[in-house]
């Protein structure tokens, strides 16, 4: 059970969703049709347990093993992508932020290529302006300073 990756993998979501739960009970709740802050987070919360918990069932049945081999690059680019998104969304603008995200993240794997990746970023940057700017109008600047 300790070496069984499904287990692992329920059990991270279930701690996920439990958090989300937690954290989301000091807000309100509200109701379907006049949802609080709260209604998300602890909705997203429970379904994130439920599907822990069907995840974790699955691995008990089923046993796969943990592989032992951890790629190192993608241990430190993955996370660092997101610091590096985080940290230029606030100085540099939506757009550069995506883009440095998706190049960093891309080239955690082992088969990065430039044109696909390049043709991903400009998808993804598209997609996430449209949805975000346009689509649910968050005040997030393009690019700083323009």
């Amino acid at each position: 059970m300790l070496q069984n990756k499904d287990f692992w993998g329920g059990v991270m979501l279930i701690a996920i969703g439990a958090a989300a739960v937690s954290i989301a009970r000091y807000y309100h709740f509200g109701s379907v049709l006049r949802m609080g802050p709260g209604f998300f987070p602890t909705v997203l919360g429970v379904i994130l347990v439920l599907f822990g918990i069907s995840i974790m069932i699955k691995g008990f049945i089923k046993g796969e093993k943990i592989q032992s081999n951890w790629p190192l690059r993608a241990l430190i680019l993955l996370p660092l992508s997101l610091v590096l998104f985080g940290v230029l969304m606030e100085r540099m603008g939506l757009i550069p932020a995506l883009v440095v995200l998706i190049f960093c993240s891309a080239s955690a794997g082992r088969e990065f290529r430039l044109v696909e990746v390049s043709l991903l970023t400009i998808v993804l940057t598209g997609f996430s302006v449209g949805l975000f700017i346009w689509g649910l109008g968050l005040p997030f600047q393009l690019i700083k300073g323009f």
